[in-house]
């Protein structure tokens, strides 16, 4: 299948550097400027207003990058569940005013829940049961107004975990999503499988992916190409799912070589 338009992550004064650029082609847009505790928490209503009035002119598909500081979807502890609940459905709240239709959220596994699966047989399936109960009325409320929660890879070091509870879970509008670098991350420092094998274990469930470059040793968010990441393979990868995932280009700096940045990843395919 054709890969779809590259688009980018973008907090407010990097929407407006490339705004005639994701405009122009309608590409995907995902805001990031709500994640943090003491913005989400807060009123946002004047930066929704100012998203509102300087989307104007975007007809592409859109999302915001949820909370996650400090959430982990799988606590055991029913009343922290809740406070979580709570950030996620703000975060709908606010998807909704901007007409986002996808919402990224992070995952709970990591190295110590594969090491530790024979000698804490039980702490998987209480982790799946946990992350159902916390997002129930999430994905009720993401139903309701067409919003998709993508299920982001973070210290997964087993790609299978993830896209285990999205299967168990099974609900329309909960989809699997790739960080590159963050996996490129897990390979280099915990044996974990290369990207491709991510892309691969997510078949039939990747809904978007995150695409930044790394070095192997911190979660950089460079541009793609500036890193050690393989992309022929990653494309190649994405190109033959069955389902098209949103291709979000997550940097750290210079928005406004993100042009430039995709102009080259389109060489590669």
């Amino acid at each position: 299948m054709a890969l779809s338009t590259f688009g980018a992550a973008v907090e407010f004064d990097s929407y407006l550097t490339i705004k005639d650029w994701l405009c122009e082609a309608d590409r995907p847009i995902e805001i990031q400027d709500f994640v943090m505790p003491d913005v989400i928490a807060g009123d946002c209503s004047d930066l929704i207003s100012q998203y509102q009035t300087a989307l104007d002119g975007h007809n592409g598909l859109r999302g915001i990058h949820g909370p996650f500081f400090g959430l982990e979807l799988s606590n055991p502890d029913r009343a922290i569940r809740a406070i979580i609940q709570d950030r996620f459905l703000k975060g709908l709240e606010i998807a909704e005013a901007l007409g986002g239709t996808h919402m990224v959220i992070h995952s709970p596994f990591t190295m110590w829940n594969v090491l530790n699966r024979r000698n804490y047989p039980k702490v998987e399936t209480q982790m799946f049961e946990a992350a159902a109960d916390c997002l129930a009325p999430v994905l009720a409320r993401a139903a309701d107004i067409g919003c998709i929660l993508m299920l982001e890879n973070i210290e997964d070091t087993d790609p299978a975990s993830r896209v285990d509870l999205v299967r168990q879970i099974n609900h329309p509008n909960l989809k699997v999503s790739i960080d590159t670098g963050h996996a490129d991350l897990a390979h280099n420092n915990y044996d974990a499988p290369p990207v491709p094998d991510f892309i691969a274990a997510a078949s039939g469930q990747l809904g978007h992916v995150h695409l930044q470059d790394v070095d192997g040793y911190a979660d950089r968010h460079w541009h793609p190409g500036e890193g050690r990441i393989n992309w022929v393979p990653v494309l190649n990868g994405l190109a033959q799912l069955e389902e098209t995932p949103r291709l979000i280009l997550e940097v750290r700096d210079r928005p406004a070589k993100i042009p430039q940045t995709v102009q080259w990843l389109e060489t590669l395919i």
